[in-house]
């Protein structure tokens, strides 16, 4: 038996289906990996609710994240080998290698032998929210010691990779969340400092944090209305790099601030970084790096079985979880 996540029609996590498949034949540059551990995003909710940027060929796999045992490869595959542990790093499309299954097809490049201190769950756990963090802030922001990140949604995995990452590189993190329920938890994930953005004026703590300079980086998931406070935050010269729309509604932008204070506003994809070749190593070093030296650890909130997938992306969308959720697949 073979199963697969799938569904035949856009809409809410009921669409998801447990189904059985043939077993994949790796083609050349592919690999076989039998599954121990998926990793859940935003964009996997999104994908399967018609909201993401590419569409889904229905009936429809999903999934990005994966880890497991390699079962089988393909021609032209020289540098991993069958039994090897690995897992996948998001850097193809759902609709070309939905990894949500028992037993999956990635393509080679995307698929690496993981930090072996790591078990399969946080192994499902690294490569999205780390990449995608270490992208903004490293690749694109040139983050530095001394500065001060804004880091939106800061209880989301990715936020909390930023904070880890801030710290890597020297900077201070503060971190954004709605209301005041998870600033024990973010304090106890890292971040020096916890705004409640329902409950606080934004711009005025963080002149009071920063003595009037503001911050030098604002990493955003979300846009919408809460930009505005974001760039009024903003340094002199500040880069705000934005990676998601979480809130759709329109962004009431002062133009003037942005051409007075020198700001580069950014947009950013995780794939920008996974898909060339020499980022994507760039990264995989980093992020492998720092989880040898223990200053890059992913924080896991839940486990479903994969069983309860459609209960798992309820538990996301209610956006109450600290981490990542990971749903563990029973050994074969």
């Amino acid at each position: 038996m073979n199963r697969a996540v799938r569904f035949h029609q856009i809409g809410g996590p009921d669409v998801l289906r447990l189904e059985e498949v043939p077993l994949p034949v790796p083609g050349p540059g592919e690999v076989l990996i039998r599954t121990r551990a998926l990793g859940l995003n935003r964009a996997e909710s999104m994908f399967r609710s018609g909201q993401y940027g590419i569409d889904p060929v229905l009936p429809s796999g999903i999934g990005y994240e994966a880890a497991g045992v390699i079962e089988a490869i393909g021609d032209g595959v020289s540098d991993l080998s069958v039994g090897d542990a690995v897992s996948v790093v998001p850097s193809f499309t759902m609709t070309d290698y939905p990894v949500h299954g028992e037993a999956v097809l990635a393509p080679a490049h995307a698929v690496v032998a993981h930090p072996e201190q790591l078990s399969f769950r946080e192994a499902a756990a690294v490569w999205m929210q780390f990449i995608t963090a270490y992208g903004g802030l490293v690749d694109l922001a040139g983050i530095r010691p001394g500065d001060t990140v804004l880091i939106s949604a800061a209880s989301s995995s990715v936020g909390l990779a930023a904070i880890q990452i801030a710290h890597k590189a020297g900077a201070r993190a503060i971190a954004l969340t709605r209301t005041s329920t998870k600033r024990r938890q973010l304090l106890d994930a890292g971040a020096d400092e916890v705004i409640a953005t329902a409950e606080e004026d934004v711009p005025a703590r963080v002149r009071e944090l920063t003595g009037g300079q503001g911050a030098r980086v604002v990493f955003d998931p979300v846009g919408g209305t809460a930009l505005a406070d974001l760039v009024t935050a903003a340094a002199h010269e500040a880069h705000i790099v934005l990676y998601g729309v979480l809130d759709r509604a329109p962004t009431p932008l002062n133009v003037g601030e942005v051409l007075f204070k020198h700001l580069t506003i950014r947009g950013f994809e995780l794939f920008e970084i996974t898909t060339d070749d020499q980022r994507r190593a760039e990264a995989v070093a980093f992020v492998t790096d720092g989880v040898a030296k223990g200053e890059l650890t992913p924080t896991l909130d839940r486990t479903f079985p994969l069983e309860e997938i459609a209960e798992a992306h309820r538990y996301l969308e209610a956006g109450g979880q600290v981490g990542k959720i990971v749903v563990t697949v029973p050994e074969n």
